[in-house]
């Protein structure tokens, strides 16, 4: 399938896949996307001394770097991701100058360089471990904080969004633990809210008029 990297609508580049019309953050704004859906709604709406996050699409890494930035307090990170991006993709990303970050760029660039499937000390708050998985393969119970749920829209991968997928991610996390999405589609509220979820819904990022928050509720 063919890639190709853009700029999206606050300067920062996005992976864009033309024979899908899709792409791995928003034209309206990657980096913009990321703080409103994942650290305001998420990281920073997350009370705990600590936090494990999983995300479910890794990709190009912009989530867990400007986690890594954000954090003000211990973090052990999990990205899952199937399909790895390619190092010469990563090279053209954008990410480190737009968040005016140049001082932790070897951070961003250890990110992507360190091995699969083991844990990582990024610095000595934040551990990273980097999944090769499909998201249906994932088996964690009760282990998690704070889900990042970054997959590719329903759209143009409905198989992603469904109950059977939400009762996975229910069961990965912790009692009260939260799952944060870009996504607002009836359909998605109504699988995460079948499989035990208490589902709200919050203002979107830019391009976006709503996104969900759902709480592990009941346990």
């Amino acid at each position: 399938m063919k890639r190709e990297i853009i700029i999206t609508s606050d300067g920062s580049t996005t992976i864009h896949l033309p024979d899908w019309n899709e792409q791995y953050h928003s034209k309206h704004g990657a980096i913009q996307e990321a703080y409103h859906v994942f650290i305001r709604n998420g990281l920073k709406y997350v009370d705990t001394k600590s936090v494990s996050i999983l995300e479910i699409g890794f990709g190009t890494g912009l989530n867990c770097f400007i986690t890594l930035l954000e954090a003000d307090r211990n973090i052990d990170y999990v990205g899952v991701e199937a399909y790895p991006v390619a190092k010469e993709e990563v090279e053209k990303l954008n990410y480190v100058t737009e968040l005016e970050a140049n001082d932790k760029r070897e951070l961003f660039d250890k990110i992507h360089k360190v091995s699969w499937e083991e844990n990582h000390n990024i610095t000595p708050d934040f551990s990273l471990t980097k999944r090769k998985q499909f998201f249906a393969e994932i088996t964690d119970e009760n282990s998690f904080d704070l889900i990042y749920f970054d997959a590719f829209g329903a759209r143009v991968q409905p198989d992603l969004w469904t109950e059977d997928i939400f009762k996975i991610m229910f069961a990965a996390l912790k009692p009260e633990g939260v799952l944060v999405t870009y996504s607002a589609k009836g359909s998605v509220r109504r699988a995460m809210q079948a499989v035990g979820f208490d589902v709200e819904r919050l203002p979107g990022p830019p391009g976006k008029r709503e996104m969900l928050r759902a709480t592990k509720v009941g346990e």
